[in-house]
């Protein structure tokens, strides 16, 4: 089946392996016949500070309303990221903090009287994802040293939101890696592009 894919390269550095592992991905899947919209942090322009947290709900810049309409618009969204300190980059999480919200990625049911309860409506619900985050050293290692290091965006923002499944690749260390390692890590974004997986 022919897919909506999103692809969000998080690394705010266009000359990165993230943005070469997104193009891989998006080659093979465009090849595939699945339609494709990928979107570079880096290139975007807005505010990832919530100045007044969710007291005041900041006006979204064009850019973010663009990045909602592309999560509606696919069917599975692809987020290419870097490990920094055992989460994403701040300007990806900001990006998150920014758009994240009540209305588009879940919905406070409400009870009889019209009053907000617990209860949580996923507004993304029937999408899935994948998640690629690049290490400098062993993603294992990572884990062993200082536990899951995905379960921020896999279950805390993604799966929050409704999406499922939701894959998490890791790839490390990235950092002088031989171009043998490299060359497998694009035969795997090769294979899960086409597949949209």
């Amino acid at each position: 089946m022919k897919k909506n894919i999103f692809i969000l390269v998080g690394h705010p550095d266009l000359e990165s392996s993230s943005v070469a592992l997104a193009v891989e991905y998006q080659k093979a899947a465009e090849e595939a016949g699945h339609q494709v919209r990928r979107m570079n942090i880096g290139e975007l322009q807005f505010d990832p500070i919530l100045h007044k947290g969710y007291k005041v709900i900041q006006e979204l810049e064009p850019d973010l309303i663009s990045v909602q309409e592309n999560f509606k618009w696919a069917n599975h969204v692809v987020i290419f990221y870097p490990n920094w300190w055992c989460t994403m980059p701040a300007i990806l999480k900001g990006m998150f903090d920014r758009m994240f919200l009540p209305g588009f990625a879940f919905r406070f049911k409400k009870n009889s009287k019209g009053e907000k309860t617990k209860w949580v409506e996923r507004l993304l619900k029937g999408k899935s994802a994948r998640v690629v985050v690049t290490t400098g050293t062993h993603p294992l290692l990572i884990r062993l040293m200082f536990g899951d290091f995905t379960n921020e965006i896999a279950r805390g923002t993604l799966g929050f939101s409704g999406m499922s499944p939701v894959y998490i690749t890791t790839l490390g260390p990235c950092e002088n890696a031989p171009e043998r390692r490299r060359n497998r890590w694009h035969r795997l974004m090769h294979r899960l592009g086409a597949k949209a997986k």
